[in-house]
């Protein structure tokens, strides 16, 4: 259900500045949408599973949080990130 140790590698080597870099806002932008793509896909079994659910909140806040940093930090990036994750804006 959570993401794995390799896919986390993965993101961190697509978005990071090298294969340690997982403080970077893309890199925590990337981490965070595939948590919350799956547990999108644990509430179509778990509806009632309101626990989880506020966490998935929580996870949603703070990517938005990210992803407006990231906009006014750097609009390019953002855009960049948006369009790689297929993220709504």
């Amino acid at each position: 259900m959570s993401v794995t140790k390799e896919r986390k590698q993965e993101l961190i080597k697509q978005f990071g500045a090298g294969s340690n870099d997982s403080g970077k806002a893309e890199v925590q932008v990337a981490i965070l949408t595939e948590r919350i793509n799956d547990l999108i896909s644990h509430f179509s079994k778990h509806q009632k599973d309101h626990a989880s659910r506020r966490g998935l909140m929580q996870m949603v806040g703070k990517r938005r949080r990210l992803l407006d940093y990231m906009k006014r930090k750097d609009i390019g990036r953002y855009r960049a990130i948006i369009k790689e994750l297929n993220i709504r804006k």
